[in-house]
């Protein structure tokens, strides 16, 4: 049996995940890492993407947006700006800011609308990505 850790996903509005997990996968600026128990101490940011959640009830892959995590000795903590399950994600409304933003990005812009669109272009993409899976492989963990 995997050693377990404390796993708290936390955005703004809500606390997503309070629990124990075996390993925690996320997106960062330089790619994908994957955290199990006993890591060493540290803070990354975050960037849109996808939280893997590997609990003893089974494995969920979420939607996430910009923040950061940090891994201390008591477990990880996730500050998320957002976080939604498959079946949370408006399928319509994630295609339809696709489909803006990448009007915007073929447009002449600042650098910072570019970068806004830029941002909102991966947040719709990710959504739509994680939206089209069923987001458990076996099991629903502990919400």
């Amino acid at each position: 049996m995997a050693k377990l850790f404390n796993l708290k996903v936390l955005t703004p509005e809500k606390q997503f995940f309070d629990g124990a997990a075996e390993s925690l996968t996320v997106t960062t600026t330089d790619g994908r890492f994957e955290f199990l128990a006993d890591h060493v101490p540290t803070i990354m940011p975050l960037v849109v993407g996808t939280l893997l959640i590997k609990a003893p009830e089974g494995t969920i892959e979420v939607f996430n947006s910009e923040g950061f995590l940090e891994v201390r000795h008591d477990g990880v903590l996730v500050y998320i700006q957002a976080c939604e399950k498959p079946d949370e994600i408006n399928k319509q409304r994630a295609e339809d800011a696709r489909l803006r933003a990448e009007e915007h990005l073929r447009q002449q812009q600042s650098m910072q609308e570019y970068q806004q669109s830029k941002m909102a272009l991966a947040r719709a993409m990710a959504r739509l990505s994680v939206s089209r899976r069923d987001g458990f492989g076996g099991g629903n963990p502990p919400v």
